[in-house]
């Protein structure tokens, strides 16, 4: 298994969970003023909305929290102008990185991913520079001790995606990216909240570094995803199960 969810899996086992928990629901609660700020309070009404809740509820955040950054967006306490932004560049031995970001200040932090790629012997580059090395499907986790294969199988094939595969302790539905929308409601609809539910960036093929350029992506990443502007970093890197094993 490659990039993006390779580096997720080691990740969540690494470094202080407390600190890990406290960015995902800083994040969150981001993309839910967004989600509200843009197509209003009420899930029902509002799809991007409805992800954002259904991540808060896998990630178990608190509901207080919850109801603090919907109260803040459609209560107008909150006067900061996000806007979605992507940056592409190069990690070490040329990987691929896209980096996703929630910003008020575009240029605040494109200067901090800049600075991070660059201390980690990679470089920023224009937008479209890697992008052209993934391809885009909608993914959605579903619980594995939840949901059997079986299950998970038949209600997608129903509700139109591509493809279920059992990865660690999920089972992992693919869709494309034109369907996403669709087959996320469909697939709520039957088997409740996935434990994850968004458009990836997907590498079309990958690069195999060696421990010691694995172990700078990994700060690299870190780095990155310490941001509180950052919601998504994805690579194309390939990581040998021997170079795993000495990693931990």
């Amino acid at each position: 298994m490659a990039g993006h969810s390779q580096f997720k899996n080691i990740m969540y086992r690494k470094g202080a969970q407390d600190a890990k928990r406290a960015k995902m629901f800083a994040k969150i609660a981001r993309e839910i003023i967004v989600s509200v700020k843009s197509g209003g309070a009420e899930a029902s009404s509002n799809p991007r909305l409805r992800a954002a809740l259904a991540s808060a509820r896998a990630a178990n955040m608190p509901k207080d929290n919850v109801d603090r950054a919907i109260k803040k967006a459609s209560g107008g306490e909150d006067l900061s102008q996000y806007e979605e932004v992507r940056y592409e560049g190069y990690g070490i031995a040329g990987v691929a990185v896209i980096v996703e970001a929630l910003t008020d200040n575009r240029n605040r932090t494109a200067s901090e991913v800049r600075s991070t790629l660059s201390k980690n012997g990679g470089n920023l580059g224009e937008t479209g520079s890697v992008s052209f090395c993934f391809e885009r499907p909608g993914i959605l986790h579903f619980d594995a001790s939840k949901y059997n294969f079986d299950q998970v199988f038949e209600a997608a094939v129903n509700a139109g995606a591509d493809n279920v595969e059992t990865l660690d302790d999920i089972h992992e539905v693919t869709c494309p990216m034109e369907n996403f929308a669709s087959v996320r409601d469909s697939l709520i609809e039957t088997l409740g909240d996935p434990r994850e539910a968004k458009i990836i960036w997907k590498p079309l093929n990958t690069i195999t570094v060696n421990e010691d350029q694995a172990k700078t992506l990994f700060k690299m990443i870190d780095t990155l995803e310490d941001n509180d502007d950052i919601q998504n970093v994805y690579t194309n890197v390939e990581i040998s199960d021997e170079v795993l094993k000495k990693l931990g």
